[in-house]
């Protein structure tokens, strides 16, 4: 008895839907009824009137046409099959008719099949030649826009006041100008009134567009990267900057790439999306710059009477800046030595870097030999194993004589070449020359603040 109520409850869950549904939607109109008897002059009437129609279309002219208790029917042929659909739908059109019944055969015939086509030939031919005057002036119109858009985008003057760089300058040029053609060509359309063309080449280019602009996001991000550093200029002409790693000395900014000259002389394009993105150290921003070297002393030495000695020799040396001033610090103590760290400052517009370290370090180390300081040296040590009792004695290995070292005499007369701290201007001069070159485009501008 349970399973009957449970089965119950389910069909009448499953038919509430469709109840519910068939209760809400609308009543479907009912179907024309058709008429019980048709008379003979109501079938010749519809002969009459389809025939009437068929003579006044070409192509249509021989159908033959028959009804019958209002079933038409069409019989004969025609030179393509739209012209047998179209006779089908005018028939069905017609009042009193039940059904169609279309029986035309297409006409293969060579002659019947040409000429209708070689007809409509002449005729658009005609048409085109008929529209040439009206095509000329839309041309006329379009190119004229066209021009006038080329010339406004020439006036370099014109743009570089109106924007803050000649990177922008051109941008604002080259859209000035496809604006401009764009115009031209929308009136020409409107002038031939041929504006839905327009839709269609428009759709299909945003399309195209939306695929090219996969195909190239490396070359826009490249070209959107160029603008942002334009704008921003991170740097300038002959600064020495290290980016990703590579340094060198920037000569010119373009469109595409930052341009570096190499300290040894050579050049580096680095691609500007790269650049946009990278870590930027700019050795010239500040030339207050400080180097650091390490010395080591032997482990029984005083490690704070070194570096009072050592940052005495640090101060005599006349590159080495007093604000900042330098400084020194016990960095590790090892098995054998002591090891220091100096630190010290120089102006770059005056000392080159490298050669002021190595004069610094030359001074400190013979701060520490003068001053009596041992420098570290390499200690091996050597274990003898004892030789069991009764084994015969290993041969006694007479001791060298104990060498005291010498210390070398040194020349203070040192030649000028190797005293000589002043920046070396090679790469300088090589960037300078560089940018002598004018061809070339530049988007770093002095007159604009740096970043």
């Amino acid at each position: 008895m349970l399973r009957h109520l449970l089965a119950a409850l389910l069909f009448s869950l499953m038919a509430f839907p469709a109840v519910a549904q068939t209760a809400g939607a609308p009543a479907a109109e009912p179907a024309p009824a058709i008429a019980s008897r048709t008379s003979g002059s109501e079938d010749s009437d519809i002969v009459a009137r389809i025939s009437a129609i068929f003579a006044e279309i070409p192509g249509l002219q021989a159908v033959e046409v028959r009804a019958s208790a209002g079933v038409v029917t069409l019989r004969g042929s025609v030179a393509t099959p739209s012209e047998a659909e179209q006779a089908e739908a005018i028939a069905s059109r017609v009042a009193g008719v039940v059904t169609v019944q279309n029986a035309l055969e297409r006409d293969l015939d060579v002659r019947s099949n040409v000429a209708p086509a070689f007809a409509r030939f002449q005729q658009e031919t005609r048409g085109l030649i008929q529209g040439l005057p009206l095509l000329g002036v839309a041309l006329g119109v379009a190119a004229l826009i066209g021009l006038i858009g080329h010339g406004l985008a020439g006036i370099g003057r014109l743009w570089a006041w109106l924007t803050p760089n000649a990177f922008m300058a051109e941008l604002v040029a080259s859209s000035a100008r496809v604006v401009f053609v764009v115009l031209g060509v929308v009136i020409g359309l409107e002038i031939l009134g041929a504006t839905a063309l327009l839709g269609a080449v428009l759709g299909g280019a945003g399309v195209i567009g939306i695929a090219l602009g996969f195909a190239v996001r490396d070359t826009v991000d490249n070209y959107v990267s160029s603008l942002m550093l334009s704008l921003r200029q991170p740097f300038r002409a002959n600064d020495h900057v290290v980016i990703n790693g590579e340094e060198g000395r920037v000569i010119r900014l373009t469109s595409r790439a930052t341009v570096l000259m190499t300290l040894d002389g050579n050049h580096l394009r680095i691609p500007n999306a790269m650049v946009f993105k990278a870590v930027i150290l700019n050795y010239t921003r500040n030339p207050e710059r400080r180097f650091e070297f390490d010395l080591g002393i032997g482990a029984e030495e005083d490690g704070l009477e070194a570096i009072g000695l050592g940052l005495g020799a640090l101060n005599a040396l006349p590159f080495v800046l007093a604000e900042p001033e330098a400084s020194a610090v016990i960095v590790d103590v090892g098995d054998s030595n002591i090891v220091l760290r100096f630190y010290g400052w120089v102006d770059q517009r005056q000392t080159d870097f490298l050669k002021g370290r190595s004069r610094s370090i030359h001074a400190v180390k013979a701060a520490f030999e003068a001053g009596g300081f041992s420098l570290p040296e390499p200690i091996y040590r050597l274990r003898y194993d004892t030789p069991a009792p009764g084994a015969p004695a290993a041969p006694a290995i007479p001791k060298p004589a104990s060498v005291q070292p010498q210390p070398r005499a040194r020349d203070d007369h040192a030649t000028p070449e190797a005293l000589d701290t002043a920046p070396a201007p090679a790469v300088e001069r090589l960037v300078q020359e560089e940018r002598s070159d004018k061809k070339s485009g530049d988007l770093l501008d002095d007159r604009r603040p740096i970043e």
